[in-house]
C-alpha cells in the first residue's frame, strides 16, 4: 500500500507533488521520492524515511544547486511516491521512482507484480541492469523495452505482460506533457483542473486543487495531458468517462469517502489479503515465503514443535494458524498469550519454532516472549506488518503481512492478513514435510487465491443485512459469541470487536463449553452470535444453537451460502461465500466486524478511537 501522485500542467510541479504526497503519507512512510521532467532529462530525488526526509533532501539539493533544484524552476510534469515496503529492504535504492537504464522512463508503483522474477530474468538477458531489489523496477524496464516513441502504447503492451495487483504511473522524457497510468485492483484516480491534470492513488492528493475527478475502473489505462484525458482498455479500445465532482472535505477524502477509518479499512481487506498472498502463491502446487531473504525456509522443514505467542487480535489469528498447522503440516502446536508466556518459565529450546505475531512489531509482551524463546535456543519467526520494527530485528526470520497502514485502533485488515500468512506458513510447512498431497495443496491454493474476490463480493452485499441486525440489538447490554474449531477464534475476534468499539459486555466461548456455565446467562433478550460456517463440526454447532434457542435466546448465525441446514437453528443468518472450510475464517469474521461497527455507530460512539485503547501496546 503506497501513495502515488502525478501532475501535468502549467504550474511548477515540485511543490504540488510534495503537497500531494503529504496527504498520502498514511499510505506509506518507509521512503519517498519525486521525479521531474526538465528539458531533455529527468531529475529525481529519493530519501529513506518519512516525507520530512524527502523535503530535507530536496532542500539540500537546492542549497547545492543540484539537478532537482534547477528542474524545479521550470518543470511542470512530474511524479511522486511514498512507499510502504513489500519487496526489498527500506533503502534509497529501493525507493521510488524507478527508471530504465537510459533514464528516459520513470515509474511509480503501488501493489505487487507477481511475475516479476520471470520478467526480470528475460529483461536482464536482453541487457537491462537492475539497481533495486523491488518488483516495481521491472515495470520501468518493461515499458522501456516496448517504447518506440509512444508512451501510451508502451504502457499498454507492458500492462498486458504483468501479473498481479497494482497501479502505476509512467512518464517519458521524450513526451514531457504526458503521463500514463494503469490500474489492476489497486486504486488510481484522475483530478481535472483548469489546464492541468492530476493522477493519484487517492483523492486527498489533489483535493486542495480540484474536486473534479474521473475514476479508473479495474483493468483500465489512462493517458493524461494538461487539458485532456483518454481512457482505454488493455486492448487499446478507447472508453468514455464522465467527470464527477466530489463534495468531500479533507478529512472525508483521507478516509476515501467512508465515514470512518475503520469502515474504510474493512473495505480494504480484499486488497490487503491480495497483497499478502500475491507473489507467494505464484506456483500452483505450493507456496514460497522467502521474501527477499527475510525467511530462511530451511528453518521450517525440521521443527519438532511450533509455539505461537501473541496478544489480542493477533492471538486470535494465531489460534486459527494453530488449527491450520496441525491439520496440514501435522506438527504439534502450542498457543499462548504472550503476557502469560513470558512469566511461565516455559520449556522451549532447540528444535522448536516460536512464532511471534504482532501487528506493530513493537508489542512489549510479544517481544519479551520472543526473546525468552531465542535465549533458550529456539528458532524465532516474527509475523508483523511493519518493516524495520523491533520484532524484525530480534527474530531469526520474518514474514510480513503487507496490510498497509491501519489507522483505526480496532484491527480489521491486519487480522485477516495475519490469518492469511498463517495459512501460507501452514501450506509451506506441509509441502516441506510431505504431509499434504500436492493435489490437495493446489486445491487449497485455488480457494485461497479466490478469497480477495469473495471478500469484495461479500462487502458489496452484506452491509444492509448487518445493519438490520444491529438496529434490532444495539440497545442490548450483553452478547454471547459461540464457535467450534476454526469458528472459535472467529467468535473470539468478533466478540473483541464488539467490546472494543461499542463497550457492550460480551463473552465468547467454545460452543461445547456453553453448558458448563455460560448457558446460565441466557434469557429471551440475549443475542447469541454463532459461527456456523461449513466444517467437520457443523452438526455439533447446530446442536449448540438448538440448546441456546431452547432457553429463549435469539440466535444470529454466520453461515456458508448454500447450506440450508442452519436456517432451522437461527433467527437471523449472515451468509458468506463458499470456500474450503479451513479458509472460512477469512470470510466469517467480516460480518462480525461490520456488526460491531454498526452497533457502535448506532450508539453514537467514536469507532476509530475507542476509549482507553491505543493502537500499539508498548508497555506491559
Amino acid at each position: 500500500m503506497c501513495g502515488i501522485v502525478g501532475y501535468v500542467g502549467k504550474r511548477p510541479v515540485q511543490d504540488l507533488l510534495l503537497a500531494g504526497l503529504s496527504k498520502l503519507e498514511y499510505r506509506g512512510y518507509d521512503s519517498a521520492g519525486i521525479s521531474l521532467i526538465a528539458g531533455d532529462r529527468i531529475e529525481s530525488v529519493r530519501a529513506v524515511g518519512n516525507l520530512d526526509r524527502l523535503r530535507a533532501a530536496v532542500d539540500a539539493d537546492e542549497e547545492a544547486e543540484g539537478g532537482v533544484a534547477v528542474a524545479a524552476r521550470t518543470a511542470t510534469t512530474g511524479i511522486g511516491h511514498t512507499r510502504w515496503a513489500t519487496h526489498g529492504r527500506v533503502n534509497e535504492a529501493n525507493a521510488h521512482p524507478h527508471y530504465d537504464n537510459e533514464d528516459r522512463i520513470h515509474v511509480v508503483v503501488n501493489g505487487i507484480v507477481e511475475n516479476y522474477m520471470a520478467l526480470k530474468q528475460r529483461l536482464g538477458d536482453g541487457g537491462a541492469v537492475f539497481t533495486s531489489e523491488t518488483d516495481a523496477e521491472v515495470i520501468a524496464h518493461l515499458i522501456s523495452h516496448h517504447y518506440d516513441g509512444d508512451l501510451a502504447e508502451a504502457v499498454r503492451l507492458a500492462f498486458n505482460e504483468l501479473v498481479g495487483h497494482f497501479a502505476f504511473v509512467a512518464m517519458s522524457v521524450e513526451e514531457p506533457d504526458v503521463l500514463v497510468g494503469a490500474r489492476k485492483e489497486c486504486p488510481l484516480i484522475v483530478g481535472r483542473g483548469d489546464g492541468e491534470t492530476f493522477l493519484a492513488s487517492a483523492v486527498p492528493a489533489f483535493l486542495a486543487q480540484t474536486r473534479r475527478v474521473q475514476f479508473l475502473d479495474n483493468d483500465e489505462l489512462v493517458v493524461i495531458r494538461p487539458d485532456a484525458t483518454t481512457f482505454m482498455t488493455p486492448a487499446g479500445e478507447v472508453l468514455e468517462r464522465e467527470i464527477d465532482e466530489v463534495d468531500w472535505d479533507e478529512e472525508t477524502a483521507e478516509k476515501g469517502g467512508f465515514e470512518t477509518f475503520m469502515l474504510k479499512e474493512i473495505h480494504e481487506q480484499a486488497d490487503a489479503v491480495a497483497s499478502t498472498i500475491a507473489d507467494r502463491t505464484v506456483r500452483e502446487d505450493g507456496v514460497d515465503l522467502d521474501d527477499e531473504g527475510a525467511l530462511d525456509e530451511s528453518l521450517l522443514a525440521g521443527v519438532n514443535r511450533v509455539v505461537i505467542v501473541a496478544c489480542g487480535t493477533s492471538y486470535h489469528a494465531g489460534l486459527i494458524g494453530r488449527y491450520a498447522l496441525e491439520e496440514w503440516a501435522r506438527v504439534p502446536v502450542e498457543m499462548d498469550v504472550a503476557s502469560e508466556y513470558r512469566y511461565r518459565n516455559p520449556v522451549v529450546g532447540p528444535g522448536d519454532l516460536v512464532v511471534g505475531i504482532t501487528q506493530s512489531g513493537e508489542t512489549a509482551d510479544t517481544l519479551a516472549a520472543m526473546r525468552i524463546a531465542r535465549e533458550r535456543g529456539a528458532t524465532v519467526l516474527a509475523i508483523t506488518n511493519i518493516m524495520g520494527s523491533q520484532a524484525t530485528r530480534e527474530a531469526d526470520g520474518v514474514l510480513y503481512t503487507r496490510a498497509g497502514l491501519e489507522v483505526s485502533v480496532a484491527a480489521t485488515k491486519t487480522f485477516v492478513c495475519q490469518v492469511a500468512v498463517m495459512y501460507l506458513l501452514g501450506l509451506r510447512m506441509a509441502e516441506l514435510r510431505g504431509t499434504l498431497e500436492p493435489e490437495r495443496i493446489a486445491e487449497i491454493l485455488r480457494d485461497l487465491k479466490r478469497i480477495p474476490h469473495c471478500i469484495e463480493e461479500l462487502l458489496t452485499r452484506i452491509d444492509p443485512e448487518v445493519t438490520a441486525i444491529a438496529d434490532a440489538h444495539w440497545r442490548k447490554e450483553f452478547f454471547l459469541y459461540l464457535g467450534r474449531h476454526v469458528g472459535l477464534p472467529v467468535a473470539l475476534e468478533g466478540a473483541l470487536k464488539l467490546k472494543e468499539i461499542s463497550y457492550i459486555s460480551t463473552d465468547a466461548y467454545a460452543a461445547g463449553e456453553m453448558k458448563h456455565g455460560p448457558i446460565a446467562l441466557l434469557d429471551q433478550d440475549t443475542p447469541v452470535v454463532t459461527v456456523a460456517t461449513d466444517s467437520p463440526v457443523l452438526d455439533k454447532v447446530a446442536s449448540n444453537m438448538q440448546e441456546v434457542r431452547a432457553r429463549g435466546a435469539q440466535v444470529i448465525a454466520v453461515a456458508t451460502e448454500g447450506n440450508e441446514q442452519i436456517a432451522g437453528h437461527a433467527d437471523q443468518i449472515l451468509h458468506v461465500p463458499q470456500t474450503d472450510w479451513m479458509l472460512q475464517p477469512l470470510l466469517a469474521v467480516i460480518p462480525l466486524q461490520l456488526l460491531a461497527y454498526r452497533i457502535a455507530r448506532r450508539r453514537g460512539l467514536n469507532v476509530d478511537q475507542p476509549r482507553n485503547l491505543a493502537k500499539t501496546v508498548t508497555v506491559e
